[in-house]
């Protein structure tokens, strides 16, 4: 950043930077669960977020983004590094991204947390998108490091395009990893919006995770697919989307350095009591976001479905509703209940009560 003034401007000629800008958000929460003995409630600084954004030579858009949220002693909760890439912008039919950034994979992946409206991401976003992905990677943020072409064409009589595309290569081992298999994950989508705020698209991935263990390299193919669509005007949002993947996973969430030695495959026990590959998983959501006070109060509803197992075996679902207030576009509070039926559990019923406060900057 010390450069940047020595660099913005040769000759006098066009500076060949524009000024950074500085920008992020900070999210704190209070979360209740009641669970018949395993009731807990506590606050939570979830997370906070800052990022350097600007241009260079016009057509050069770069952004480099962090995140802090507390504890330094494992991979998913540490300090780190969540987006640093540069994308060439000269075209809207053609953009070209290389760094760190988010997966070309599900229409909710790519939003912002607060914009998304809900205590969470969804979990067949979060579990297979990169998030808390069920294949045992570090908590990613839904990114991964590679190299992606997008672009919109095909205007309509009023300027707008009708059709978009993104498709990239990636390493497929999450943020701030270099890849251990020399494969590489390929992933993209399309869509079209035949009306205005109307979105029907489709996304597709082929890759791989992997680990090195004994002198060995274990790795899992992985196959996703995800049909989407969303209608958005203002602060109206109705989305749903499926997602389906066929791939397995290591029974250990890679935490720290130990943890990506242990290629041990995860299992689950079926209805009579064997123990099965974990090969499928799928998932589907549907959310309605609709202003009752424009720019201020919102009401909410979201129905959330993942199976671990492409099965009601281990089924969990979290039915959920609630308001949020936006103070200014600065500050806004987001209520939510939540009843959620997990499968998996003895007694499969729970609430949750969440409370959220986020503050841009």
């Amino acid at each position: 950043m010390m450069l940047l003034p020595v660099c913005a401007q040769e000759d006098g000629k066009k500076p060949v930077f524009s000024k950074p800008k500085f920008s992020g958000f900070a999210m704190a929460s209070y979360q209740a669960t009641f669970e018949d003995g395993n009731n807990s409630n506590s606050f939570d600084i979830k997370l906070v977020r800052g990022s350097i954004e600007g241009r260079i030579l016009t057509d050069f858009y770069y952004k480099i983004q962090g995140q802090i949220n507390g504890n330094t002693s494992t991979m998913g909760s540490s300090p780190r590094l969540v987006d640093y890439f540069v994308e060439w912008q000269k075209f809207d039919f053609l953009r070209v991204k290389l760094g760190q950034f988010k997966r070309p994979f599900t229409y909710e992946n790519p939003m912002n947390p607060i914009d998304q409206g809900f205590m969470s991401y969804s979990q067949p976003v979060s579990r297979l998108a990169g998030f808390s992905d069920r294949t045992g990677m570090h908590s990613s943020n839904g990114r991964d490091i590679g190299l992606q072409f997008q672009g919109d064409f095909l205007k309509n009589g009023k300027g707008r395009n009708l059709l978009h595309y993104q498709v990239g290569v990636f390493n497929g081992q999450g943020i701030n990893v270099k890849d251990v298999d020399e494969r590489k994950d390929i992933i993209g989508g399309a869509w079209v919006m035949p009306v205005d705020g109307l979105r029907i698209g489709a996304f597709g991935w082929e890759g791989s995770y992997a680990r090195k263990s004994g002198g060995r390299t274990v790795s899992l193919r992985q196959h996703r697919y995800a049909l989407s669509a969303e209608y958005k005007k203002g602060d109206l949002q109705l989305r749903t989307e499926y997602i389906h993947s066929t791939g397995r996973g290591f029974a250990t969430t890679y935490q720290k350095v130990a943890d990506g030695n242990d290629a041990t495959i995860k299992t689950y026990t079926d209805n009579e009591g064997h123990e099965v590959d974990n090969n499928k998983a799928d998932g589907i959501y549907a959310l309605a976001i609709v202003p009752v006070v424009k720019d201020k109060l919102m009401a909410k509803a979201r129905y959330d479905l993942y199976r671990p197992t492409a099965s009601s075996v281990e089924a969990r679902t979290n039915y959920e509703v609630g308001l949020n207030y936006r103070f200014c576009k600065y500050l806004e509070v987001q209520t939510e209940y939540c009843l959620t039926n997990d499968k998996a559990l003895a007694k499969h019923n729970y609430s949750t009560v969440y409370v959220q406060l986020s503050i841009r900057y």
